[in-house]
């Protein structure tokens, strides 16, 4: 079932926001920023606190500031304390930028960071509620380490509130952890005017002198990604379909993905283009997005390629049928099936009627997560923990 996300009513009180993050490429930082600099636009003041810039942050924006968190290499440690530093720097930031709250984004270890962090403030008389939202690995894969799950469970109970960015994400971490609170869900999201980039026919040129049709694949190469899934669905497509296909991101299975290209003697049509901060104008030049993640929160490159007008062969993993609409943005597939991938990339490439249908459906059906509609949640959410705190003190 694909939710329709309706807007919420946009609160007028402007507040002093605290937003902990990972600064890397992955989905949870680049929301995590995306939503910072979006508040910021609104009149909001937002501090962001993490161990290095985030990678989507830029400088100079107005109501955006950043705060380091540097460890130091102390020898009686084996390993960095980074959750005890983090801890200290948002107890500074808290008090000397007089922050309304602190919105934690991902669970380990920020929540449980928060936490400390509130009980010390709350110690010296400052009360600070804490949203912990929850992005997908730190539940469907670190989480379900027994090791972490108590200190999960924990930091989810104590957080102010909690919210998740899909409701296959929310199910899962009702189904693996003993929480019994609300977890409100609230999207991942994007501003689509940002993706109306029409095609470079320059850059089509090159990567396709042939006029071959595009595939792109954009992730972090890690295995839950299935690198090599889309290798295969692409050598079976190219039999069926004159077409090449672009690899944007780094990571442990580039070197994999890299042998089998050899070993296949693909190495002239798969197109290795590493890490990028930006790589919109590249994906709107494409003509389909493969996905065949083993497990997916959300989806939010699949999302970015829909609202490029790209449409999406994905896996049916997690909370990709709420992002994908099947038939309309794409087509979806179970794990592994590469031949059946292949056959439904075939099915939309296989004429340009059918993939400018399909190109248009990606993109209306993209405008559904809209910052327009998604941001005055969280901004309802925040007024919302903001006032409980002052009638109430914070959830203990």
């Amino acid at each position: 079932m694909v939710p329709n996300f309706a807007p919420s009513s946009r609160t007028t009180i402007n507040m002093r926001i605290g937003i902990v993050c990972y600064p890397t490429f992955g989905g949870s930082g680049v929301v995590a920023t995306e939503l910072g600099l979006e508040l910021a636009n609104e009149g909001h003041v937002v501090h962001f606190i993490t161990y290095d810039r985030p990678v989507r942050l830029g400088t100079g924006r107005a109501n955006v500031f950043y705060h380091e968190v540097r460890v130091s290499d102390y020898p009686l440690f084996d390993y960095q304390p980074y959750e005890l530093v983090l801890t200290s720097k948002l107890v500074d930031v808290v008090k000397h930028e007089r922050l309304d709250l602190l919105h934690v984004h991902y669970a380990i270890p920020h929540a449980s960071a928060a936490w400390m962090a509130q009980q010390i403030l709350r110690a010296q008389g400052i009360r600070i509620p804490f949203i912990t939202t929850l992005h997908g690995t730190d539940i469907t894969l670190v989480g379900r380490d027994p090791s972490f799950e108590p200190v999960i469970t924990f930091a989810i109970e104590r957080s102010t509130a909690v919210t998740a960015v899909s409701a296959s994400l929310r199910n899962e971490t009702c189904e693996h952890f003993p929480v019994k609170r609300e977890i409100e869900v609230i999207p991942n999201f994007i501003r689509t005017e940002h993706y109306d980039t029409p095609p470079d026919p320059l850059l089509r040129k090159r990567f396709a002198p042939n006029g071959e049709r595009l595939l792109v694949h954009v992730s972090n190469f890690r295995p839950v990604k299935r690198v090599l899934d889309v290798l295969d669905l692409f050598l079976k497509l190219r039999a069926k379909v004159p077409s090449r296909l672009l690899l944007i991101g780094d990571g442990p299975d580039r070197p994999a993905a890299e042998a089998m290209c050899r070993a296949n003697g693909t190495c002239g049509d798969v197109l290795f283009l590493g890490k990028m901060t930006e790589p919109e104008e590249v994906v709107a030049s494409c003509d389909l997005f493969v996905l065949a993640s083993e497990t997916e929160s959300f989806g939010l490159a699949a999302l970015e390629a829909m609202a490029s007008g790209v449409p999406v062969v994905s896996t049916n993993a997690g909370g990709i049928p709420e992002v994908v609409e099947e038939g309309v943005a794409g087509l979806l597939n179970a794990v592994g099936d590469t031949a059946a991938m292949a056959a439904h990339a075939a099915q939309i490439l296989k004429d340009d009627p059918t993939l400018r249908r399909f190109r248009e459906g990606a993109k209306r059906s993209a405008k559904r997560f809209d910052i327009a509609k998604v941001l005055p949640r969280y901004e309802a959410l925040y007024g919302k923990v903001v006032q409980e705190v002052k009638a109430n003190g914070v959830h203990q």
